[in-house]
């Protein structure tokens, strides 16, 4: 039990220095001189140390919503697979739990939005909504079909059933559903091509767009709620996707597991350096796609399994 409070603890930690690896990587590939590996902790204290400024207009929504989104991720956080052998885990949460709990914390962010009576707000919780509606289905069904392949419907075990027994009658369907996650991870974290984080410019921004009127500790808030949402789908992709490293001894398994973390977030980094956003109506074209390669995982699976 000890371990996995620390696993979680380590996660909670570690989650501002991912989104600062993916910036500074990106200014590294771009010719320029690197941002501080440690520049997303000074940013949440800086952000800490601020006057909290909250607009006459909005209502209590603004003042809880914060709090609200930052909750079902950090609940998300005791769900996720183990990263070591014989370690404790949640064995009963299944894809609609994660799917549910990211998507209540995105509600509160899109009612945050609204709440705070700008044009900027409203127009980025319209964004957010339009891509939710078209993510979280294909996220149920990726980790359904993960889960199936796994042969357990439930999150962790899943986990530990793919770092057991990989499934290689199923490699197809397995790497439909990785495709699938993947796209997904770039989609709900609002990385480039769908959403840009570094620019406040009307026609490109939507995560940016909900959180304009919000300063000091609420701002600090929901940045630590982003970075916890990267390491959560970085954790559920290195965990059923990159099944292996639990077989070994404790220290070898947690330092493969943050490998595989910071492998991922250099590959979200080099397709953002290599590729342009994405205007929004063919935002729908990619999440189609996520789609296609769920259904085309689970019908693989059940064809293969038949």
């Amino acid at each position: 039990m000890i371990a996995y409070l620390l696993s979680i603890i380590s996660l909670f930690l570690i989650a501002p220095l991912m989104l600062s690896f993916i910036k500074s990587l990106k200014m590294f590939l771009l010719y320029k001189r690197p941002a501080p590996l440690l520049q997303g902790y000074r940013n949440l204290y800086k952000l800490l140390g601020k006057e909290t400024i909250i607009s006459s207009e909005t209502s209590q929504i603004s003042r809880v919503a914060p709090f609200l989104v930052l909750a079902p991720l950090l609940l998300t956080l005791f769900f996720l697979p183990p990263i070591v052998h014989s370690g404790f885990y949640v064995s009963f949460v299944d894809a609609f739990t994660i799917t549910g709990l990211i998507a209540l914390s995105t509600f509160f962010l899109m009612l945050l939005g609204l709440d705070c009576a700008s044009a900027f707000g409203g127009m980025g919780s319209s964004r957010e909504a339009f891509i939710a509606a078209l993510v979280e289905p294909a996220m149920v069904l990726t980790i359904f079909s993960v889960s199936m392949m796994a042969g357990d419907l439930g999150v962790g075990q899943a986990g530990v059933n793919l770092a057991a027994h990989f499934p290689r009658d199923h490699i197809a369907s397995f790497l439909f559903a990785a495709i699938s996650f993947y796209i997904l991870l770039i989609a709900e974290n609002g990385r480039i091509p769908v959403d840009n984080p570094e620019t406040h410019l009307e026609l490109t921004m939507v995560h940016e767009a909900m959180i304009l009127d919000l300063t000091g500790v609420y701002l600090a808030i929901i940045e630590l709620a982003a970075s916890i949402k990267f390491v959560i789908f970085a954790s559920l992709f290195a965990s059923l996707f990159l099944p292996f490293g639990l077989q070994f001894s404790a220290p070898v398994a947690i330092l493969l597991f943050y490998l595989k973390l910071f492998l991922i977030a250099a590959s979200v980094a080099l397709i953002e350096v290599n590729t342009a956003k994405l205007r929004l109506f063919k935002v729908p074209n990619l999440l189609g796609i996520a789609i296609i390669f769920a259904f085309l995982s689970l019908i693989t699976f059940y064809v293969l399994g038949a």
